[in-house]
């Protein structure tokens, strides 16, 4: 059996390994939170509680990654995952560790779903062909294929980003106070002229139905975002998935998060969930 405080001890590592299959924050807890179900009602000895709870969530996982196949093949505009959002003072206290940007979700979601629980298995959290064959019931010479091919994508589609932590926060934030105070040509300047913006509004928003590309366009949807009317409007600056980005309230709750891609002191991708369920999770 596994007992609370074993259990506890690897909720972490659990859920980072849910939230990376999964993209999905709201999804992830529901996974660790029916591991946790399953674990407490096995009566025999367990030698390799963190085995055998990675098993039981990897399983869970892919479980609902079958059934969320059909739903986002239907979905209404650019998917993109839900946010893990922090104050930037307090990240550290968080499972940002075990999650990733946003970015690097987007290409996770790009493998099928045996190759993404490999992939994050071995590459994220160390696990070894032999140990992720046996979590799998899958021979270890084909996880190891698996596990090459999924690697070999990754390494081709991964975002490849120079900028320091300090000065992907210092253009962010003053690409924020540019948006803020209105000023087009100033948020320009801080777009390479290449720049893409994905909003995620689900079909429940508005948000644009296909990327945004070029400086222009980016500036000027983001500047109607902002403006636009709503009851009481605050932006906050956080960490969006360990990045720096903003928070758009309305009336005390959620209305917006942005995230962007900074490189050679310019923002070169910015990704917008407004998405009102994918926002749930999201203390303002």
């Amino acid at each position: 059996m596994i007992d609370t405080t074993t259990f506890e001890a690897h909720r972490r590592m659990l859920f980072g390994i849910a939230y990376r299959m999964l993209g999905s924050v709201a999804d992830a807890e529901d996974v660790v939170q029916d591991a946790w179900l399953r674990c407490s009602q096995v009566s025999t000895p367990v030698e390799n509680p963190a085995g055998y709870l990675t098993r039981t969530v990897t399983n869970l996982a892919l479980n609902r990654l079958t059934s969320a196949a059909a739903t986002r093949e239907r979905y209404v505009g650019p998917w993109l995952p839900e946010p893990l959002v922090t104050r930037p003072d307090v990240g550290e206290e968080v499972e940002l560790a075990e999650s990733v940007s946003l970015a690097m979700l987007v290409v996770l979601e790009s493998l099928s779903p045996l190759e993404r629980a490999v992939f994050v298995l071995k590459e994220v959290f160390g696990f070894s062909f032999r140990e992720i064959a046996g979590m799998l019931d899958r021979g270890e010479a084909a996880v190891r294929q698996v596990g090459s091919r999924a690697r070999a994508h990754v390494q081709a589609r991964r975002p490849r980003y120079d900028a320091p932590a300090e000065v992907r926060r210092q253009v962010t934030e003053e690409f924020l106070a540019a948006c803020l105070g209105g000023d087009l040509n100033r948020m320009m300047e801080l777009l390479a002229p290449d720049v893409t913006a994905w909003s995620d509004g689900g079909g429940k928003v508005k948000a644009a139905l296909r990327p945004q590309r070029g400086a222009d366009k980016v500036a000027r949807f983001l500047a109607a975002v902002i403006a636009q009317p709503m009851d009481d409007p605050q932006v906050h600056a956080v960490d969006v998935n360990g990045r720096p980005g903003l928070l758009l309230t309305a009336a005390g709750r959620p209305d917006t998060v942005a995230c962007a891609e900074v490189e050679d002191g310019r923002i070169t991708e910015i990704r917008i969930i407004r998405n009102p369920e994918k926002l749930r999770h999201v203390l303002p």
